[in-house]
């Protein structure tokens, strides 16, 4: 309802009563005549309409400072309603670009891992095959040895003995002599090994995974060990950490065969470590067989020294004399300039001739 309406029917209200009122003191006195009441209420009700007016005029005036307000409240509120939602597109935007580059970087990363699992798939058919994984581990021992030793210091596929063949062989000075490496990789017992659900399959695997090694470590002292070509030890390559894990966490008899048999088993990372101690060899080697060239161009040198230490004598010699004839050349130098003086001083008549100074 309207306030202006409230305020009117508040002073109309306000009229019944006094009217009310007055006539019932005139009733009640019956002093006052109906003239002078009416005045009275006349002018009660200008009064009152006066004070009405005002009211309403203020009311007025504060609805309108009011809705001023509260229309510049709004503006303000609209304005910072506006301010908040453009920063929160802003903000929006730059998470929506970050979450699709974090999304092309995931879709990549899924792609990378659907590419592998395809290698992985392809790796483990080529492990499957024995003859695929016998050149896994060859192409592995090549570039293992390729990467570290010089090209003179090895042979692929080198014949030894009765013609056999050998998967490498390191040419060494004797001692030791050659020693030659055979790439072996026991997976099939290895994989049974691990896939044992029991513990009657998982002793059956580890049996027929050390008797897989021993029998490969008896192949290679018989086949690669031959006495006066190559070393007296040979090296069992294992292109698996895993297998070389196993092999030396829980079989330390195998091991120990191994070492009687003079076959060292090697894997990936340790024979990184044997062909770096191998090149400090042959470096050493061939210094030894240089010595004899080193020292003499020793000798050279030493007489080179000599020659030069005496030519550097003459030339201090030569400076010494050039020395002495600077010295000498100053003092004619000086006895021409004093007789220079002399005749000069004859012709004017200035005194007498100067002493000659050698």
């Amino acid at each position: 309802m309207d306030t202006t309406l409230l305020i009117g029917a508040g002073a109309l209200l306000l009229a019944l009563v006094l009217g009310f009122l007055a006539a019932w003191l005139v009733l009640r006195t019956g002093q006052t005549p109906m003239a002078e009441l009416a005045g009275r209420l006349a002018q009660m009700a200008d009064s009152q309409a006066a004070q009405q007016a005002q009211l309403a005029e203020r009311l007025q005036a504060q609805e309108r400072g009011l809705g001023r307000l509260l229309e510049e409240r709004l503006h303000d509120m609209g304005k910072r309603l506006n301010d908040g939602m453009d920063l929160s597109s802003q903000r929006t935007g730059a998470t929506l670009a970050e979450l699709r580059e974090r999304l092309a970087v995931i879709d990549s990363a899924q792609a990378n891992i659907a590419q592998l699992s395809e290698r992985m798939v392809s790796l483990q058919d080529i492990l499957s095959n024995k003859q695929a994984r016998g050149a896994f581990g060859e192409i592995q021992l090549n570039d293992l040895i390729s990467q570290v030793l010089p090209p003179q210091a090895y042979e692929f596929q080198a014949s030894i003995g009765d013609k056999r063949r050998v998967d490498c062989l390191i040419k060494l000075p004797k001692p030791p002599g050659s020693i030659a490496i055979d790439a072996k990789f026991p997976l099939e017992s290895f994989h049974q090994m691990r896939a044992a659900k029991d513990d009657a399959e998982r002793i059956q695997a580890a049996r027929a995974f050390s008797t897989a090694v021993l029998g490969h470590v008896r192949d290679i002292a018989e086949k690669y060990i031959v006495a006066g070509e190559t070393a007296e030890s040979a090296l069992m390559f294992l292109p698996s950490e895993a297998v070389y894990a196993e092999l030396y966490a829980n079989f330390p008899d195998v091991v120990e065969k191994s070492y009687r048999a003079r076959v060292w088993i090697v894997s990936p990372t340790t024979l990184m470590a044997t062909l770096t101690t191998i090149r400090a060899v042959l470096k050493d080697a061939r210094m030894r067989e240089q010595a004899d060239v080193i020292q003499a161009e020793v000798r050279h040198l030493l007489d080179d020294v000599k020659r030069l230490a005496e030519r550097s004598g003459k030339l201090d010699i030569h400076f010494a004399q050039a020395g002495e004839d600077l010295r000498l050349l100053k003092v004619s130098v000086d006895k021409v300039a004093r007789r220079a003086e002399q005749v000069e001083a004859v012709q004017l008549g200035d005194g007498e001739r100067v002493a000659d100074v050698v």
